[in-house]
């Protein structure tokens, strides 16, 4: 039996291969289908060169496509790298260098972003394939490559420590992280999903409308999914009303989506008119879920549950579920059947409940390190447990509350925001002196991204020009929406900023 998640398509062509894998659009693909793309695609990469260990960018939507590539990556032994299709072509460029990437795979309408990525520094990309558009000159058109391969099943050679996937993070400075996943930490995953809640069965059906380059779109249930044999419907993006009527006319069993998701909606007009009654189960991650959103489904008739995760933990760490959504609502619930969690202190002794530290996980599920950086890799796991950086205490009922995060992320619509990275760019400002930035709260993101600035003597600029400059050289979602001026900002005795005092 191979070890790595590539066979899981093997064994589900045998066992269920007439059964719905994935429905987009019009179209729908069985598991038996699913297999034969990928044992071509995997062919046409290893023609491109492509093998075990190798890196495959990922500048793809929510798509079949996506799921191909990186299946096919998991067959050859290769690692595909998802990058978040928001991010501007210098951030793309960053990742495809800093991970090595022999090979780009990417939509159509992110191609300028992908094309203008290829030249940025120490970017070393020999192959691009292009999906749903005429490829250019150097390029490759995606279905031709599928075309080209043989659809036998394919002879792997993967072992379950091998990483299938690095997956970026923000980083704290300035510059995200690769977290290295390991097939066997995506198994891990699986099988805690299959444990959480009233489970996951092969009749299920969901709609994969999260962004599947970050963790929760891609682990929470797209990935189990497939282990299980159940139907994943994707979607490239995320509309309301069209997401509510697709839940109904898909009947939908289990759905996983951001705060922010849901919140939208329940704002659609003419909610009740859709007929939900097959959601057996609605799962929120990637921030807190405002309590008024829980209940409003609750009253629905529709049971809610939360989860937290991180992106090295492949994601799923705890549950808060259904029966105690409510009591225990500001809670990530407690630790899963295959998870390890421990409150500790700067030592790493257990404090007593009640009490502020770290949280600390240890599991099958958590990740194999950094991609590059040791030293960031044995920091994180010092003393054999994997140091989250947030902050938190336990009840006397095992329920954990998060109190702060140590790294000051801000979570806007369910995208990780890390200051540092955005407070670099508005320094590059000729104007700007200093800028620190923090999360404000916001009833439809949950956090929205602020930057407090002072000035150069005598130089001036304005809130709209500041936003302007960062939006020209980030991702949207990163860029400041309040920009509040101060003549300094205030600092403790050591010289650090009080983003505490900014905050109030």
């Amino acid at each position: 039996m191979d070890d790595g998640i590539g066979y899981w398509l093997t064994r589900r062509a045998f066992l269920s291969g007439e059964r719905p894998a994935l429905v987009s659009g019009d179209r729908h693909v069985t598991y038996g289908e699913f297999d034969a793309r990928v044992n071509a695609l995997a062919r046409g990469l290893a023609d491109l060169g492509v093998r075990r260990f190798d890196r495959v960018g990922m500048l793809l939507l929510n798509s079949c496509e996506f799921m191909e590539t990186l299946f096919a990556c998991a067959k050859l032994g290769a690692i595909c790298v998802p990058i978040n299709v928001r991010l501007a072509s210098s951030e793309v460029g960053y990742i495809l260098a800093d991970a090595g990437a022999d090979v780009l795979v990417l939509h159509e309408p992110l191609a300028a972003a992908g094309r203008a990525a290829l030249d940025e520094p120490g970017v070393r990309v020999r192959h691009t394939l292009l999906a749903w558009g005429a490829p250019v000159a150097g390029e490759s058109a995606y279905e031709d490559v599928v075309a080209a391969g043989e659809t036998r099943t394919l002879e792997m050679d993967v072992d379950a420590s091998d990483v299938h996937a690095i997956m970026y993070t923000s980083g704290t400075t300035g510059r995200p992280k690769g977290a290295m996943l390991t097939h066997a930490n995506t198994i891990a995953n699986a099988r805690n999903a299959t444990m959480m809640g009233r489970g996951l069965r092969e009749d299920d059906v969901t709609i994969t409308a999260a962004p599947m380059f970050h963790i929760g779109g891609l682990g929470v249930h797209s990935l189990p999914f497939v282990y299980v044999g159940a139907t994943n419907v994707v979607v490239p993006r995320f509309d309301p009303a069209e997401m509510l009527a697709m839940m109904a006319a898909q009947r939908v069993s289990v759905q996983f989506l951001v705060p922010a998701m849901w919140a939208a909606l329940m704002r659609v007009p003419d909610f009740d008119s859709h007929d939900l009654s097959s959601l057996e189960l609605a799962v929120s991650g990637g921030a807190p879920c405002p309590l008024p959103v829980i209940e409003f489904f609750q009253s629905k008739g529709v049971p809610f549950q939360e989860g937290f995760g991180m992106t090295e933990t492949a994601p799923a760490v705890s549950m808060l579920d259904k029966d105690h959504v409510k009591e225990k609502s500001g809670s990530i619930g407690r630790p899963l059947f295959h998870v390890g969690a421990r409150i500790v202190d700067e030592d790493d002794r257990d404090v007593a409940p009640g009490v502020v530290g770290e949280l600390v996980l240890r599991g099958d599920n958590i990740f194999a390190g950094y991609w590059m950086l040791p030293e960031a890799t044995a920091e994180a796991f010092r003393g054999g447990w994997f140091h989250t950086g947030d902050l938190g205490r336990v009840d006397e009922d095992g329920f954990i509350t998060l109190v702060d995060r140590k790294k000051d992320m801000i979570i806007s619509g369910g995208e990780n925001v890390y200051p540092v990275e955005v407070e670099q760019v508005l320094a590059r400002h000729p104007a700007v002196s200093e800028a620190a930035v923090i999360g404000l709260p916001d009833e439809t993101w949950g956090e929205s991204v602020a930057a407090v600035v002072s000035c150069e003597a005598g130089a001036e600029t304005d809130a709209q020009e500041l936003i302007a400059f960062a939006r020209e050289r980030l991702a949207h979602f990163k860029c400041p929406r309040h920009v509040e001026f101060v003549d300094e900002l205030p600092r403790n005795a050591t010289g650090k900023v009080l983003k505490t005092e900014l905050r109030r």
